[in-house]
């Protein structure tokens, strides 16, 4: 986000979010099966703790109408926090699942606004086990692997967004949007941990770095 002109600030604590204009929940472990109303079923690591520090940091700021993006495990706490559930264990997870690096496969996006930034269709990153099964209210799903797991989502009426894959991983210095230069700082809250800027291992995938800044317009 930086490279997009956006002072981001990386907490778990967040008293308010008068001093931020938005939130990017980011990728990390499973999350606890008992937030979804389920008892552990192919959950492996997970950090109870950590998963209600940030579903309360994500009440606060959908509260405010403030824009989120999810990445990953953020994008599966968002349909959690609507009300939707998970896949503890995909059956699919051998092509989705972190391997000695990330996994690239094609996408659909038949609409919203991933096919407007990318097109209808177009490979992504992955790295997780666990998807998305039963949407959350309000939430539609909005981008899909060939094999039917969930890639994208996004709020029928507020500015809350998520993806499965990683865009952060997915940008390049050559990045044009990475190029572009702000005049105006946008403060920017990240939920955990800020991500290594690493480039792309597969020349078909997208630019992150895209999705990053359409993110920012909305800041």
């Amino acid at each position: 986000m930086r490279h997009l002109g956006v002072h981001a600030k990386t907490s778990l604590h967040v008293p308010s979010t008068c001093a931020y204009d938005g939130l990017i929940l980011p990728g990390g472990g499973d999350i606890d099966p008992r937030l979804f109303g389920q008892l552990p079923n192919g959950t492996r690591f997970f950090d109870s703790e950590l998963d209600r520090i940030q579903m309360e940091i994500l009440r606060a700021f959908v509260s405010d109408r403030k824009p989120v993006l999810g990445i990953c495990k953020g994008m599966q706490l968002i349909n959690i926090y609507f009300g939707g559930d998970m896949v503890q264990h995909l059956p699919e997870s051998a092509a989705h699942e972190y391997q000695e690096g990330d996994r690239f496969h094609m996408t659909v996006a038949p609409e919203g606004f991933l096919k407007d930034i990318y097109g209808e269709s177009f490979v992504v990153n992955s790295a997780h086990h666990q998807g998305l099964d039963r949407p959350g209210q309000g939430i539609a799903y909005v981008q899909y692997a060939d094999d039917g797991v969930v890639e994208g989502l996004c709020h029928s009426h507020l500015p809350v967004f998520g993806v499965q894959w990683h865009p952060e991983r997915l940008c390049t210095p050559q990045s044009s949007c990475a190029q572009q230069k702000c005049g105006i700082s946008q403060r920017l809250c990240a939920s955990q941990q800020e991500f290594p800027f690493s480039r792309p291992e597969k020349e078909k995938a997208v630019d992150g770095a895209k999705l990053l800044a359409y993110f920012k317009e909305l800041l």
